[in-house]
């Protein structure tokens, strides 16, 4: 364990195409923190970007100089895809909750259903 702790960590580099996907996404009303979670990066990363995108920075590094690639565009549609799919599985959930609780209310207009042994 003590050898974990001096290990250095290394900074991850995104493309820019990866920046402007995620701050998009962000843009199209998604919480930062579920983008960011989906996208397995920190939050305030992607907060940062959305603020020098904001700024019309996002293309220039800090020190001025044009971001150099370093996710590969497969890279970028696996993260693309994965947002895709929590996006999905979350309007699934909705959609399932919605089911159980409509059917609820129709179980409980039947006849002959006691509506005192079920409760919301």
């Amino acid at each position: 364990m003590e050898h974990e702790l001096n290990e250095k960590l290394t900074r991850a580099k995104y493309t820019l195409e990866f920046k402007q996907e995620a701050v998009r996404q962000v843009k199209a009303a998604r919480a930062a923190s579920a983008v960011a979670a989906t996208l397995g990066m920190p939050k305030a990363s992607l907060t940062n970007w959305v603020r020098a995108d904001a700024k019309g920075q996002l293309a220039v590094t800090p020190e001025g100089k044009a971001t150099t690639p370093t996710v590969t565009p497969e890279q970028a549609q696996i993260a693309r895809l994965k947002a895709q799919v929590a996006r999905l599985t979350m309007e699934r959930d909705i959609a399932k909750k919605a089911a159980a609780y409509f059917a609820q209310d129709v179980l409980q207009g039947t006849p002959g259903h006691d509506a005192t042994s079920f409760s919301r």
